[in-house]
């Protein structure tokens, strides 16, 4: 058992037990991320504080509660622990070792969270990837994880087949048949596993838990590295500045495999909640009717989701006495969309958040109270974050200032995955430079301008895309709006504007957004061309693909 200390809460006269594991520590004798968790209630266990993330996730919880509420059936609980423990044993029984990769792809399901918390249990690492992967960006990925193990969608398989004949193990979600590489189904698997036991190997707090990849600068993906202590710290924080409980229920719309849907399954099984997970969304309204249906108390989404939701669904014409909280991240929301979102929901908490894929998810929040004094303000970090924005010299900006946002804390992680150069550009000394610039006002609160690579630089002066982005959705008619810059003889580079009308029939819309561009942007920030499109490209997270439409640019 660790050494024991006691010291004052944050309750005068009340005393904390504080137990640490072996290693270095606070002028306490703790970590940060202990005291962190202690402090928000969940105190370690005193016989095994540094504990792996299934273990820290599910522990305690009733077997019959319900944890998962998919659209065919419930999961509870114990299914899901009993499904996990499956898992791990199986890859103990394959030869997987602690630290081997193991490739997870399929859509949200229970398959999928099974699958994750069992990889974890065994002290493997998951690289959860999406459906939607390329060839080329698959090929590349299974390259550098050097993995041999796959638990893969059974569409997503057939489709590759190839791409895995050489891999230890290929486990689908479904009965599947294939001449190139040997395949078990999930429930196969199981049934061959179930009456095993296997070890569950020591899991210490900077053992990698999972790679998350995401678009690098060179434009084949990166994978960040998470650890296990990464995911207990900003799932201790989100649970203590969002309030959760085991009352709470979020609508997931949110792929598993991004880091914010990762996220919200990491804090509600904590919290012994549970997930309404529903990838229906382009059928807005079935999304609102099963949220009141469900009597769910939270909704989290990017902005495109929120922009569908406000200017496509019946959303303002419902009331949703059950829904305590809205989380907004994943990107810049535009303040006409937030107006209109607490006008929506007048009953409801909003927090407007900013994260990265590499701070494990979440970064601040600006809490609800503040967003009429504070609009467009990402507010000021979580719970154990510390965020600075620094200029040039590593100074901190004064109020009005331009500098980079810097972040500190237990859930900044461990760098990518076999790439030295940008790990070293980006972590620095525990610290993670963003890359992203803002602006701090007098109370310390944070403003972010654009990303470092966002601007434009037309006739000599610097152009946030956001700042464009912003004031064409003030303009009613449009459901979205993204800015490139392309080439211009007198200006060198001008802005090129891709909108959604908000309705199919858009006669004279181009004319009409035109005059309000004149009569409401300064010269510079007008549009040479303005483009109407269906729908922005997308990623599996609803992100908008800036890539995608430089290279429509060059076409149109």
């Amino acid at each position: 058992m660790g050494k024991q200390t006691v010291v004052a809460g944050s309750d005068p006269g009340r005393l904390i037990n504080l137990w640490r594991c072996d290693g270095p520590g606070t002028q306490f004798g703790h970590r940060p991320l202990e005291l962190l968790i202690i402090l928000a209630g969940m105190r370690p266990s005193m016989t095994q504080p540094c504990t792996n993330i299934t273990d820290f996730l599910l522990e305690g919880k009733p077997p019959a509660r319900v944890a998962l509420q998919f659209v065919d059936r419930d999961y509870s609980y114990g299914e899901l622990q009993d499904a996990a423990a499956d898992v791990s044993r199986y890859l103990t029984t394959v030869g997987g070792q602690k630290g081997d990769r193991v490739i997870l792809v399929g859509d949200n399901s229970f398959f999928w969270v099974a699958v994750y918390l069992g990889v974890l249990r065994a002290g493997l690492v998951c690289v959860p990837l999406p459906t939607s992967l390329s060839i080329r960006d698959l090929s590349y990925v299974l390259e550098l994880t050097e993995s041999r193990i796959a638990f893969l969608q059974t569409a997503f398989a057939i489709r590759n087949a190839s791409r895995f004949a050489h891999f230890q193990a290929v486990i689908t979600d479904h009965e599947v048949s294939s001449d190139q590489v040997s395949v078990k189904s999930f429930a196969a698997m199981r049934s061959r596993v179930r009456s095993g036991v296997a070890p569950v190997p020591a899991t210490d707090l900077q053992d990698l838990a999972a790679l998350m990849f995401t678009s690098g600068s060179t434009g084949r993906p990166r994978g960040v590295m998470v650890s296990h202590g990464n995911i207990i710290a900003n799932t201790t924080s989100i649970i203590q500045y969002l309030n959760l409980t085991e009352k709470d229920r979020i609508m997931t719309v949110l792929p598993f495999h991004y880091c914010f849907g990762t996220s919200l399954l990491h804090s509600h099984l904590k919290v012994g909640g549970s997930l309404v997970v529903d990838m229906r969304f382009m059928y807005t309204e079935q999304i609102l009717q099963r949220m009141l249906y469900t009597q769910c108390t939270g909704f989290a989404g990017v902005p495109s989701h929120f922009q569908i939701l406000l200017r496509t669904s019946s959303l303002r014409k419902k009331q949703f006495p059950h829904l305590r909280y809205v989380q907004q991240a994943g990107g810049h929301l535009a303040p006409a969309f937030i107006r209109e979102l607490q006008a929506s929901l007048p009953g409801t908490k909003i927090f407007i958040m900013y994260g990265q894929t590499e701070a494990a998810a979440r970064l601040s929040y600006l809490p609800p109270e503040l967003l009429d004094t504070k609009p467009g303000s990402i507010g000021k970090g979580i719970p154990g974050v510390t965020l600075r924005v620094l200029n040039d010299s590593g100074d901190e900006v004064r109020p009005g200032e331009v500098g980079e946002i810097v972040a500190e804390g237990e859930n900044v992680t461990l760098g990518y995955w076999h790439a030295p150069e940008e790990t070293a550009a980006s972590f620095r000394n525990g610290t993670l430079f963003t890359g992203d610039l803002a602006t701090v006002d007098k109370d310390g609160f944070i403003y972010v301008v654009d990303r470092a690579k966002e601007f434009l630089k037309c006739g000599g002066k610097r152009i946030s895309c956001r700042q464009v982005e912003d004031r064409l959705l003030e303009f009613d008619g449009l459901l979205e709006a993204a800015v490139v810059g392309v080439p211009d003889d007198v200006l060198g580079e001008a802005v090129k504007a891709f909108v959604v009308p908000r309705r199919p029939v858009h006669e004279g819309l181009e004319a009409r957004l035109y005059r309000f561009c004149k009569e409401h942007m300064p010269p510079a920030l007008i549009p040479k061309d303005i483009v109407m499109l269906e729908a922005l490209p997308k990623n599996s997270a609803g992100k908008v693909m800036k890539s995608d439409l430089r290279t429509l640019s060059a076409t149109r």
